[in-house]
């Protein structure tokens, strides 16, 4: 078998193409993830039954099926009801959904890794659990957080590809479509491994520099006192 080049000059502008949306898909969906993780958060630690049940649920439902599925429930199944949705729109959404999933779990261990010290001095001068959470916690918490963003960022990237079965024009879909032009999937599926890899390193290359600076600026003190409980919240 040998590397026909000919299907890289043919497919590359129009993979690079999907790249872009995928690109745009993604970080549409990391910033709504962001968000609302941290509500979700919070809400799994709160000491109020029906806020940590309803969150919990959300969570594991999420967690625990095939992005696949619940791509194919929110796309296909709104569309059995009579409720059209655009396929961009549908794929936004639904890997908004899956990224708060994952995203709240790795704020969930952040706020849990925050010395117990500094919240428990923030009350004791008067601080509202609410305000100590806001002013105290969430500004130190971003580096404990980072490392296990870049993970979850990086899966949310690489997921984007299953939106190709709702018709959403990202760069496995238009490698489809390469595909069909030029029945060549082993170049055409190198290429798009390659496209996956050069983003993927690149985002997680992009959060490393983030994680080194908040590291450079993190108080040493801060590791002499014991974490967080994990049920924090008052809320």
């Amino acid at each position: 078998m040998t590397f026909d080049l000919s299907v890289v000059s043919y497919g590359l502008p129009l993979l690079l193409a999907g790249l872009v949306n995928t690109v745009l898909f993604s970080l549409s969906a990391i910033a709504i993830a962001l968000m609302l993780a941290p509500i979700v958060a919070v809400a799994r630690l709160s000491r109020r039954a029906s806020l940590r049940w309803a969150a919990t649920c959300y969570v594991e439902a999420i967690r625990n099926t095939p992005f696949l599925i619940q791509a194919f429930l929110f796309f296909y199944g709104l569309a059995a009801l009579g409720i059209r949705v655009n396929a961009v729109l549908a794929g936004i959404v639904t890997l908004s959904i899956f990224g708060t999933a994952t995203f709240s779990e790795s704020f969930r261990g952040a706020i849990g890794s925050v010395p117990r010290g500094q919240l428990e001095s923030a009350r004791a001068v008067g601080m509202s659990y609410r305000l100590a959470l806001l002013r105290i916690i969430f500004p130190q918490m971003w580096g404990y957080l980072i490392p296990s963003l870049a993970n979850q960022a990086t899966g949310v990237i690489k997921e984007c590809a299953v939106l190709s079965v709702i018709t959403v024009p990202e760069v496995a879909m238009a490698a489809q479509f390469v595909i069909g032009e030029t029945f060549a999937p082993a170049e055409t599926y190198a290429m798009v491994a390659v496209l996956y890899w050069a983003l993927t390193s690149a985002v997680t290359g992009a959060i490393s520099l983030v994680e080194h600076w908040l590291t450079k600026r993190r108080s040493p003190a801060a590791s002499l006192s014991p974490p967080l409980e994990p049920d924090l919240t008052e809320a």
